[in-house]
Formats: structure tokens, C-alpha cells, sequence
């Protein structure tokens, strides 16, 4: 929200808004907010968080997915002065979604995205027991499309930490298990060992996570950190007549 630096009162279009976590303190703050998801189930609990806050004249929600024709069922050309995509672009079409956050946005446009591995990985867990990660480099061609389009676009990068936690060996093993795909499966042992001989109290035991799960007995003697490309461009398409 610090680098989207909106000005008073700007309108924003949140493209894969989710439950809210980022339109509601948006509408809070007193912007008008169309925020979008393919989800229904999402966008059930977005009402929730709407009617909850008292938010009603606030937030726009709107059932829209990136290959959705937006000239049909999109929000109209220009129709926000802002337009941001966080931790979402989730598409076939890359370029596409680039535009179509374009097409929208008066004044600005940005996109954050993973810069390293995925969100889905303990990189520094999976470096230590010589699992491969494919890094991911969607900001990368992101970047590289804006150019193309014609825009000038800027990056910032962040890492936001995240703690896994569990309540026994095993039940960390089982819950780290999930990271070893495509070729990693054969390095379970290798997990156990690791998990095992890095295990600590967890201070916050019993305390809410951060998904309002319970947080474990036990985690992990590093944080895991995950980095982001937060890119932001003025938008290059005009406004249709």
C-alpha cells in the first residue's frame, strides 16, 4: 500500500482482490475500490469483510478473471485512476493482463510479483538439502513487456518473512513434504534429518498465525523469506472515444 502512493480520495481497481486484505484498508482510508477475483468463494467472503466494516459505498466487488473479455465484463476504459495487480497475475496471457490493467488506469499501474522461487518454497530449506527450485521469472518478462508497450516502468523489491509451524517431527515433515515435487521426492530422509536437527520452540505457541490457524509447538531456527518485485508505470494506452 506504501508504494502504490495513491493520492486522496484516488479510485482503484484491485485485479485478484481475494477476501480483501488489501481493498478493505484501501476503502477504510477513503478510496472507492472495484475489487475483482474469479473466485466466487473469495468474493463471498469480501461481502463478509464489506458488510462487517460497513463498506457498502465503498468497495465495488466484481466476479472477473484475467481471460475474461473485460470489453464485456470488465470495468470500462479509464475507469480508475489506479489499477494493481498484487500477488495475482495468475494467466496464460501475460501481456494481456499487463493491458488490461493498462486499459484501465488513468494515472497508474503496478503488478507485484514473486522475484525469486515461489511463495510455495523454503528456499533456504531446500538449498540445504540439495532440492532443485525453479526460480520464477515472471517480473522479469513483466518488465521486459512494459518496455515493449511503451512504458517506463519501475521496480522496488521487498521480502516479507513468513514462520512455519508445527507440533511434532513428523507433522513437519509432512507439511514440508509439499515443496518436494518434480524430481525432490527421493529427498524425504534428507528432509527429516534437516527438520530435525533445525526444530525450536516456538514462543508464540497456541498464538494466532497468520491465517488464523493456531501456530505449532515447534519451527524452523531460520526465517523463510520471500521476494517480491513491486513494478509500477504510468499507463500508455489512451482513452477510447
Amino acid at each position: 500500500m506504501k508504494l502504490l502512493a495513491l493520492e486522496p480520495g484516488e479510485s482503484v481497481l484491485d485485479m485478484g482482490c481475494g477476501a480483501g486484505s488489501i481493498a478493505i484498508p484501501l476503502a477504510q482510508a477513503g478510496h472507492p475500490v472495484i475489487a475483482a477475483d474469479f473466485s466466487p468463494a473469495m468474493l463471498g467472503t469480501l461481502d463478509a469483510g464489506i458488510e462487517y466494516y460497513g463498506l457498502e459505498d465503498r468497495i465495488t466487488p466484481l466476479e472477473l478473471a484475467w481471460d475474461d473479455d473485460w470489453d464485456l465484463v470488465g470495468p470500462v476504459a479509464k475507469a480508475v485512476d489506479v489499477a494493481f495487480a498484487s500477488r495475482s497475475v495468475t494467466t496464460t496471457d501475460l501481456k494481456g493482463a499487463l493491458a488490461k490493467l493498462d486499459r484501465t488506469a488513468r494515472r497508474r499501474c503496478a503488478v507485484t510479483m514473486v522475484a525469486n522461487s515461489s511463495p510455495r518454497y523454503d528456499l533456504h530449506l531446500m538449498n540445504a538439502i540439495g532440492a532443485s527450485v525453479t526460480c520464477s521469472n515472471g517480473f522479469v518478462y513483466s518488465f521486459n513487456i512494459l518496455i515493449q508497450m511503451g512504458a517506463l516502468p519501475q521496480v522496488t523489491y521487498f521480502e516479507s518473512p513468513r514462520r512455519d509451524t508445527f507440533d511434532s517431527l513428523e507433522a513437519g515433515v509432512a507439511d514440508f513434504s509439499r515443496m518436494l515435487e518434480h524430481g525432490n521426492e527421493d529427498k524425504v530422509d534428507r528432509l527429516r534429518d534437516y527438520i530435525a536437527q533445525h526444530m525450536i520452540e516456538n514462543p508464540h505457541a497456541g498464538e494466532p498465525g497468520s491465517k488464523g490457524v493456531s501456530q505449532g509447538r515447534y519451527m524452523l531456527d531460520h526465517v523463510r523469506k520471500v521476494r517480491w518485485a513491486f513494478i509500477a508505470w504510468e499507463p500508455v494506452s489512451e482513452s477510447r472515444s
